[in-house]
């Protein structure tokens, strides 16, 4: 055989084998195709859950921060001046009402007490000898015309050193601070042996053993409260829930839209003045479609739900009209024709997330 007849031989074998490989990788690549193509389109099984929709009461929930404020707190101070001799109690110390918390240096006041005494004695003998002189001898007020004791008594310089006597004794009751009323010890300001000034704030005394809570709501939420409504309360630095009740509503529209509302709430012993809270308004509505929050979602930026009907999920376009911190109150959208909601309705409440319009669904159970 020559070369050349060899070389032709050669190229015909390498073509046939090109040939047969391309065509193997074809049916291949085809077949990888086919099967990818049957696995993208293989139906999914989207599970959910339900619930049958039904009219009921809907817990309406206005929500508010607010701050607990001392119902009763007053600033405590002396009546008179002077050395501070003793001090009783401390800041945090719980006081019962009538309680000394602290005196001053007595000893000035019970000088001008005893001398308010001896020029009571010596009026009351010259106001006695005036009377006589006059052939009056009672000095019983009631019993002596009134424009003759008048006269007498300013004379005499009785009724005067009458004043003066109640003068000097309020001044030495006054040496000693006395609470008020029973509550906790705040801000004392003052140390032993300093001079204490008349009329300057010594120590706050905090009644807290109810407290009050400031709060406000916007002007639109009037009409959903009234005065002795239940509220919820819960500090943000306890986590735990208390039971109060709506003291005031202030009829005054501040300038930014709100409303000032005051509720009431006992003390456990671990609410403290000046606690920053969430205060929680529940109000009950009758007659409303309730879901979950779960249950509405976004199409097209508005809000849907889903209905089963006959093994498949369809949309339907809805309103919240109410929410609280758990539910929505639904109507069907009013500007949408095609919208509708009755009770009965079975309706997708979770594993609507990434659900399509006409998707087939499988229920999971039915709440």
């Amino acid at each position: 055989m020559s070369k050349n007849e060899t070389f032709q031989s050669y190229c015909i074998v390498t073509l046939l084998i090109m040939v047969f490989t391309f065509q193997s990788c074809t049916k291949s690549k085809a077949a990888d195709e086919t099967a990818i193509e049957k696995k993208t389109y293989v139906a999914e099984k989207n599970e959910v859950e339900t619930m049958v929709l039904k009219n009921e009461s809907f817990q309406k929930e206005l929500v508010s921060n607010g701050k607990i404020i001392a119902a009763q707190k007053n600033s405590v101070q002396f009546e008179v001046s002077d050395k501070l001799e003793h001090l009783y109690v401390k800041n945090g110390d719980f006081v019962r009402k009538g309680q000394v918390l602290a005196s001053l240096n007595p000893f000035k006041y019970q000088q001008r007490l005893a001398r308010a005494e001896i020029d009571l004695k010596k009026a009351k003998f010259q106001f006695e000898d005036m009377l006589v002189g006059r052939g009056i001898f009672t000095t019983k007020r009631d019993s002596i015309a009134r424009d003759v004791y008048d006269m007498v008594a300013s004379r005499s310089g009785y009724d005067v050193a009458l004043l003066e006597l109640k003068t000097a004794q309020y001044e030495l009751k006054s040496t000693k601070l006395i609470a008020p009323f029973s509550g906790k010890v705040a801000n004392i300001e003052s140390r032993v042996y300093e001079n204490v000034n008349a009329g300057k704030s010594f120590m706050t005394l905090i009644d807290d053993g109810v407290f009050e809570v400031e709060f406000y709501l916007i002007e639109s939420e009037m009409g959903d409260i009234a005065l002795n409504n239940s509220v919820k309360i819960v500090p943000f630095a306890l986590g735990k829930t208390y039971n109060g009740h709506i003291s005031s509503i202030n009829p005054l529209i501040e300038k930014n839209g709100t409303i000032l509302v005051k509720a009431i709430v006992k003390n456990d012993g671990k609410l403290t003045e000046g606690m920053n809270v969430k205060v929680r308004i529940e109000k009950e509505v009758k007659g409303q479609l309730v879901v979950p929050k779960s249950a509405v979602v976004l199409r097209d930026n508005q809000e849907v739900l889903f209905k089963v009907i006959a093994g498949k999920a369809y949309w339907t376009y809805i309103q919240t009209t109410m929410e609280n911190s758990s539910s929505y109150a639904v109507i069907a959208n009013p500007d949408k024709n095609s919208a509708t909601l009755t009770p009965g309705d079975i309706v997708i409440v979770s594993g609507n997330l990434n659900l399509a319009h006409d998707s087939e669904v499988i229920q999971k159970a039915q709440k």
